[in-house]
């Protein structure tokens, strides 16, 4: 999702997104841990970016 598009949600749908971000990256390192490898790689790059953009988002929000 774009930036823009994030900043039309309000803080408790950025939170949610961000803890199902956080949730989804968890599950990839976990499952590199146990199989040793994972499907898709750049899945973690997405997963990162996404956070770090809910992060801008919400830093905006609360006006810090």
């Amino acid at each position: 999702m774009k930036a823009n598009e994030l900043r039309d949600l309000s803080a408790a749908e950025l939170n949610t997104r961000k803890k199902d971000e956080t949730d989804a990256l968890q599950k990839l390192r976990f499952n590199r841990a146990v199989a040793g490898q994972v499907e898709n790689p750049a899945k973690y790059r997405h997963h990162k970016r996404e956070i770090a953009r809910l992060n801008t988002v919400l830093r905006e929000k609360n006006g810090q």
